[in-house]
């Protein structure tokens, strides 16, 4: 398939691990546990020459060919978009690289669950990418897949996890309540003038705090187990070995900017969903979340010992900065936090040079 273009979909013939898969490129159809298939990219980039970071031939100096990183693109993104492309061919220059278009997107299946289901979709390709015998897997999300990649580390857990068990829950058990008091306190600001809008704000901040430190209880989380494991869950084989988040909100609901006010009338009112459908390429799914699913900030929390990185711009117009700082301070000391001067929001707004820093940043975790 190496001779494919990126707009080409067509089923691999080749197994991942083969002799022929591991260093071509391949393009498939991947089956997530709850049966969608999801359309995803193998690049072998820098891996496919076999060179040492450091070597005369790496034009990086620091590719690694265990390496692979995983690529989660924001709402309404898919594979196939130039931004989710360059920063592809960022990364391809440290590892190899897999994108994939969550679900709803591109010419994945079903519907987009704006970061809820999601986490399958990622699981499935985190899993193909190690069946490509890649040592070490990074996960690199923007946006709404900034928040993917956090709940996917919390649930799928570091080396030796397991989906369900000490990684985490699907769902936020308890924190439950205090996310639904967050979308109350998030509603309260759409209502509210300006000049009261910080109360409001300051609400949700707090219900996100007592949600990242209630969590869920082992019974939920044992729930959340069987219900991943009756699916099919890929388990240990998805789990990942560091963990980058970009532009990723800390908490559900927001509603504070006028960008994200649109979003959520795209999302949540007929008339948006059929724009998502017919102008943004996006299949939007009409059930709300029942239940709300573990949220950005409660995740961060969980994600230790597995490395973590959240990258936001300080000029973000969905997401202001207490977003990542919450989400750094639930993360404590095994997360990093990088604040971008000048950087706007998700791919479209991280150059080159950033994405080659952060790509520098995963493998130094490998040691």
């Amino acid at each position: 398939m190496s001779g494919d273009s990126a707009g080409h979909v067509a089923r691999s013939t080749a197994a991942p691990g083969s002799g022929a898969a591991a260093r071509t490129r391949v393009r498939r159809f991947l089956r997530t546990a709850d049966g969608v298939a999801v359309d995803a990219l193998y690049e072998p980039g820098a891996a496919g020459e076999g060179v040492a970071a450091g070597h005369p031939g790496d034009p990086s100096g620091t590719s690694d060919v265990d390496h692979v990183f995983v690529i989660a693109h924001g709402f309404t993104g898919d594979l196939d978009r130039p931004h989710v492309r360059r920063a592809a061919r960022a990364f391809a220059r440290h590892g190899a690289v897999v994108t994939f278009s969550f679900r709803g997107h591109g010419a994945s299946g079903g519907r987009s669950t704006v970061g809820d289901r999601e986490v399958l979709d990622l699981a499935a390709a985190v899993a193909w990418a190690r069946g490509f015998g890649h040592a070490r897997v990074t996960t690199v999300g923007f946006s709404m897949g900034g928040s993917v990649v956090l709940r996917h580390a919390a649930l799928y857990g570091g080396p030796g996890g397991e989906a369900g068990t000490a990684g985490g829950a699907l769902y936020g058990g308890p924190g439950r309540e205090a996310g639904r008091a967050g979308k109350a306190a998030t509603d309260a600001t759409d209502a509210t003038d300006a000049t009261d809008a910080t109360d409001a704000t300051d609400a949700a901040d707090a219900a996100g705090r007592a949600e990242a430190r209630e969590g869920a209880s082992a019974t939920e989380a044992a729930r959340a187990g069987a219900r991943e494991e009756a699916a099919g869950s890929p388990g240990a084989d998805a789990r990942t070995d560091a963990v980058i988040s970009v532009s990723a909100p800390a908490r559900w609901y927001y509603r504070g900017t006028a960008p994200m006010r649109r979003l959520h009338w795209l999302v949540m009112r007929p008339t948006g969903r059929l724009v998502g459908r017919w102008g943004l390429r996006t299949r939007i799914h009409h059930r709300e979340w029942d239940p709300v699913p573990l949220s950005p900030v409660a995740a961060a929390a969980r994600i230790a010992p597995v490395p973590l990185l959240i990258v936001h711009g300080d000029r973000d117009a969905y997401f202001p900065l207490d977003h990542p700082r919450m989400l750094a301070a639930a993360a404590g000391d095994h997360g990093e936090l990088w604040l971008e001067p000048g950087m706007g929001h998700a791919e479209n707004a991280a150059p080159d040079p950033l994405l080659d820093r952060m790509a520098r940043w995963a493998i130094a975790q490998a040691g």
